[in-house]
């Protein structure tokens, strides 16, 4: 029998680590796909930060670098400087990206440098044991949280994309979710035009994707993505935030 579908080239095959639910390798697949079909793989660098987002080198088949929490888009911007023909990105989580590298990710997009981040927003901190992310929302329990975060004294959860929006060297902002057939067609459709827009030299995209953690959480899988769809997507709407292509 012939085989109609496969592995992307730019994907391992591997057994993965995530927990049974968790987004990450769905997001995986997509990037791996947009790679592989706009034929990059063997110029294009990755840059993982710690946190679950560093695990991205065990799965996609192309060269990665590893940077200090909060550095990845410090590390792609002087990766992507010293070789400016590559194509350089950062898959990042909202506790690396929206927390210790709020700073980074700022300043990445007012210079305009010409890469494109993936974000990871599951609204907790995943791999150190579910605490209050900088996108926990609002009376959200979590392990520094236990009775829901309160703006008063934790402030309210920031939305990444609407931030950016201002700064004028972010061209390309968009949010989707990867919890129906419908978002993930979607996604993949905005993480390859950010792609795209870092070929034509287009300056800095972001692509923000809410992704369930079952495990933090406390939720079965599919209740889990049920979770997303009834709480995240009231705060996070989806669609393309900026787009100046």
């Amino acid at each position: 029998m012939e085989k109609k579908f496969g592995l992307p080239k730019t994907m391992k095959d591997v057994v993965t680590h995530y927990c049974p639910g968790c987004g990450h390798g769905v997001i995986h697949r997509i990037v791996a796909e947009v790679i592989d079909e706009l034929n990059i793989r063997e110029i294009t660098i990755g840059i993982a930060p710690v946190g679950c987002a560093v695990l991205a080198y065990d799965y996609l088949n192309i060269d990665m670098a590893e940077a200090p929490h909060g550095r990845t888009p410090a590390v792609a911007t002087g990766i992507k400087r010293v070789q400016p023909n590559k194509i350089v990105f950062t898959y990042q989580g909202d506790g690396d990206l929206a927390a210790i590298g709020t700073g980074e990710i700022v300043h990445t997009a007012a210079r305009g440098e010409n890469i494109t981040t993936i974000f990871v927003n599951n609204a907790v901190y995943g791999m150190t044991g579910g605490q209050m992310a900088p996108t926990t929302l609002i009376k959200q329990k979590t392990q520094t949280t236990p009775f829901g975060r309160d703006p008063k004294s934790a402030g309210f959860p920031l939305r990444v994309p609407e931030m950016l929006k201002s700064i004028e060297g972010a061209v390309y902002l968009a949010r989707e979710t990867v919890i129906s057939p419908k978002n993930i067609i979607r996604l993949k459709k905005y993480i390859k035009k950010a792609f795209v827009l870092q070929m034509e030299k287009a300056g800095f995209s972001l692509v923000e994707v809410l992704s369930p953690c079952p495990t933090n959480l406390r939720l079965s899988s599919i209740k889990s993505y049920d979770w997303v769809r009834e709480n995240m997507l009231l705060y996070y709407p989806l669609g393309e935030i900026k787009d100046d292509s």
